[in-house]
């Protein structure tokens, strides 16, 4: 039986679909990291980004599945995604790991603050699961933003 009401479930996919769209962007931005570092920490840095878009592949496959568990389906295009992204697609101008670091950081920082807003909505919405769901999400990606940041200290 669902309590929430279709207002309530279109406005928790919404936030949901936003999410969607900031993680498949990250996603092709650590991609992108991944496949064109260069410098002489190459070997550590591509090894880290693969594990980081790993971790992204999983997350996208779970928020999709979260829309879906709305009864309300999932965008899955790059035209959706790129009105939906709070991101943006920077041209990187030096392909070394700090700068795709620094990069990433600022992606990861936008999702967070994101993420702090929506879980606070999704709360008052009354939607437990989705809300406690996002908080370990949060924290996955509070984790990567704290090594990030340590990398460029």
């Amino acid at each position: 039986m669902n309590f929430l009401t279709k207002d309530q479930i279109n406005k928790i996919a919404n936030i949901l679909k936003q999410l969607l769209a900031d993680e498949t962007i990250l996603y092709l931005k650590t991609r992108n990291a991944h496949w064109n570092v260069e410098g002489p920490d190459f070997q550590t840095a591509h090894v880290y980004f693969e594990t980081q878009y790993n971790e992204l592949q999983l997350i996208i496959d779970e928020v999709a599945e979260k829309i879906r568990t709305k009864d309300v389906y999932a965008p899955a295009t790059m035209s959706e995604y790129l009105q939906l992204t709070h991101l943006q697609e920077n041209k990187i101008e030096e392909y070394n790991s700090l700068s795709f670091m620094k990069e990433l950081l600022n992606d990861y920082e936008i999702i967070i603050a994101f993420l702090n807003e929506s879980i606070k909505e999704i709360e008052d919405l009354n939607d437990v699961s989705t809300s406690d769901y996002l908080v370990g999400l949060l924290e996955q990606h509070q984790k990567t933003a704290w090594m990030l940041r340590s990398h460029l200290k």
